[in-house]
């Protein structure tokens, strides 16, 4: 198998980036790219206190297997790729997100990997609810429903 997607919910396990590396590595293959997204404290000027996320899971991994494979006749079928979202609660620092791609080539997994994440965040239903330090919540637009820039 060419790519390995994945949700994870966060009350029994986290994302494990070392498994995405692994899962990406090949002999043949000599450019790896990775993009790690994190619960940062600040959002628009509130502190975070945590974030949670909520995934329609069927729908979610249909679209990250149309992702990869998209990125894969964008750059090169060789491309290995690894799409992981959290689920639930997570914490500041907590990883919400793991994408990484081998390629034979640099460019190739650059180009891949920014494609994967950008189609996560602009085309996959995932809902967020940012937490705050004084005790209230909401839940976020996201890029999913935004308009195209």
């Amino acid at each position: 198998m060419a790519h390995h997607v994945m949700i994870v919910d966060s009350a029994s396990a986290a994302l494990d980036i070392a498994a995405a590396f692994d899962f990406v590595t090949d002999p043949a293959f000599g450019g790896y790219a990775a993009f790690v997204g994190r619960i940062r404290d600040l959002n628009h000027g509130r502190r975070v206190t945590g974030v949670s996320y909520d995934l329609f899971d069927a729908l979610a991994l249909a679209r990250f297997r149309e992702i990869a494979a998209a990125a894969m006749l964008d750059t090169t079928p060789s491309m290995k790729a690894w799409i992981a979202h959290s689920k639930g609660r997570l914490e500041v620092g907590g990883i919400a997100v793991v994408i990484a791609v081998g390629t034979p080539h640099r460019d190739e997994a650059f180009r891949a990997c920014r494609a994967i994440i950008e189609a996560v965040k602009h085309t996959v239903p995932i809902w967020k609810q940012e937490h705050y330090v004084d005790g209230s919540s909401e839940w976020s637009e996201g890029c999913s429903l935004c308009e195209t820039r």
